[in-house]
């Protein structure tokens, strides 16, 4: 038996042993010699075979499909990170994944940027910004100090639609390049969602730049390093770039541009 096919079984009979019967539905009394739930009670809850619970249960080699999954999620009342474990556990994408993880910022997280004296902002699933600091609106300048609060600010959005973006970001051939290829790595769980189609067909018509980036299939995780600007009014400024995940909102990067001292002296 595999260690995934393992952590499965022994996983569903930890939440089956500790389910209340009551909590599901079902009588309590003497002549239960299982504790919690019953597989046959499981198996009834979510709606598929009995046979074929206790097979996974075992460990045996079946074919568990996400939406069994999501049927045993859902019966077992299971929380987001129990939801996560279950379907990692099955090697199966989870397809309500990105309704469950809510695109917006913490707030206890937004307190925070507004302590931080370096430009930093937090992105969403599809990169959006969140929020931002004064030292990232001082940055942007032209960018994020001219949002609205009708439409939210988005990097893919700035890089390939500003008209000052090719002058602003140096290089700027190469880093929107290494940008399409880190948001593809970065929204490979989730390429079929509506919103990021359309975020990827409107950047495509808007810039034959992305359409030739996108249809290049590069794939590179997000990285840090130098980042260089050339600012309306500071003239070239460079930046050391770190970027931060937070561990209850993966989904989140926390960017921080930390002032290359060096480079800009």
């Amino acid at each position: 038996m595999d260690t995934r096919r393992k952590e499965l079984a022994e996983f569903l009979q930890a939440l089956r042993q500790r389910g209340a019967p009551e909590e599901f539905g079902f009588p309590t009394g003497a002549r239960r010699r299982t504790q919690g739930l019953r597989r046959e009670e499981v198996a009834q809850l979510a709606g598929i075979s009995a046979t074929w619970y206790t097979w996974i249960e075992q460990g045996r080699e079946v074919n568990v499909s996400a939406e069994a999954l999501e049927r045993l999620a859902s019966a077992l009342k299971l929380s987001k990170s129990e939801r996560t474990y279950l379907f990692d556990m099955a090697d199966r994408r989870d397809p309500q994944a990105h309704i469950l993880e809510a695109d917006s910022a913490p707030e206890t997280l937004i307190q925070m940027l507004a302590n931080i004296q370096i430009p930093a902002y937090i992105m969403g699933r599809t990169w959006d910004v969140l929020a931002w600091n004064t030292p990232a609106s001082d940055l942007f300048t032209g960018w994020l100090d001219k949002q609205n609060n009708d439409t939210r600010p988005n990097l893919l959005r700035f890089v390939f639609q500003h008209p000052d973006a090719q002058t602003f970001v140096v290089d700027w051939e190469m880093r929107a390049r290494r940008l399409v290829a880190e948001f593809r790595a970065d929204c490979r769980s989730h390429l079929e969602e509506p919103e990021l189609k359309r975020l990827v067909n409107e950047l495509s018509k808007a810039n034959p730049h992305f359409e030739r980036f996108w249809k290049q299939h590069d794939v590179l995780e997000r990285q840090g390093g130098l980042r260089k600007f050339m600012h309306p009014t500071q003239g070239l400024i460079s930046y050391s770039q770190v970027t931060l995940r937070p561990v209850e909102q993966e989904q989140l990067k926390l960017v921080l541009l930390q002032p290359d001292l060096l480079a800009n002296e």
